[in-house]
């Protein structure tokens, strides 16, 4: 747990610096995700961060928080509540305060026994697992402002944990979306920005190859296919690049061809 929690830390913290260096302008500048801005991206972490807290600490009082929210978005009522009040405060209490709101709630998750399953939006997860998707949705957030302030990110190890949860999730990506799942794994063969090579499933007959960085655009719906280097070798294996989502809730809309 020590490890994915610092994992995740030095995520947090390298998104947080970044925008703690930009200007109030660019706070306020329109993300790739439709209708949001920097500032919604930061205050949808901060939300989520909140809520993952009130999962690892009191189970039951986020089941019924789950429970109305899904209820809400039943009734047609669009409101999203993770940007909410996010726009009511300025950048410098947003990030304080999302700060601080990440460094209680990984102190949680360094208590958990790791064996406990932690309840979500999607499926209950692992409790390391659950750690890696907080991890996921930084640095696929994270991606949106990159892009909007036209920066570049250098990759790190941390992509490994990126990669994982969206192999993991390749199940998932089928259910929510009704489709029936083929059978068998998919073999992934993944380029690291250190030069090494990471793989699961080594014997599988259906097979993706790329870049490290490719594959985790690519799952977090961050860029369209086209716009990778993404090789895929079988039905199973191209099926699922078209439909690979690393984050739990609804079919994401994913990204147009840039």
């Amino acid at each position: 747990m020590d490890s994915i929690c610092d994992d995740a830390t030095a995520e947090h913290e390298e998104l947080l610096g970044f925008v703690r260096s930009i200007n109030d302008a660019d706070w306020t500048r329109m993300t790739p995700a439709d209708g949001w801005t920097i500032a919604d991206q930061i205050s949808h972490l901060w939300f989520f961060d909140q809520r993952a807290a009130v999962s690892l600490s009191d189970p039951q009082t986020f089941e019924r928080d789950k429970v109305a929210m899904f209820a809400r978005r039943a009734g047609g009522d669009a409101t999203d509540a993770s940007v909410e009040l996010g726009r009511t405060l300025n950048r410098v209490d947003v990030l304080d305060r999302w700060d601080a709101q990440f460094t209680s709630m990984i102190g949680l998750a360094r208590s958990v026994d790791p064996t406990t399953r932690v309840a979500w939006y999607g499926p209950a997860m692992g409790a390391r697992s659950f750690v890696t998707a907080r991890l996921m949705e930084t640095w696929a957030h994270g991606q949106d402002v990159y892009d909007t302030l036209g920066a570049t990110r250098r990759p790190t190890s941390r992509l490994r944990h990126v990669a994982h949860i969206g192999i993991g999730a390749r199940p998932f990506s089928y259910a929510v979306r009704g489709l029936p799942m083929p059978d068998g794994a998919v073999n992934v063969r993944l380029a690291a920005s250190d030069g090494s090579t990471w793989e699961w499933s080594p014997d599988a007959e259906a097979a993706v190859a790329g870049t490290a960085v490719d594959f985790c655009l690519l799952v977090t719906q961050r860029r369209h296919r086209a716009d990778t280097s993404l090789i895929a070798t079988g039905d199973a294996a191209v099926e699922w690049l078209s439909i690979a989502q690393a984050f739990a809730g609804p079919p994401g809309p994913g990204r147009q061809p840039l």
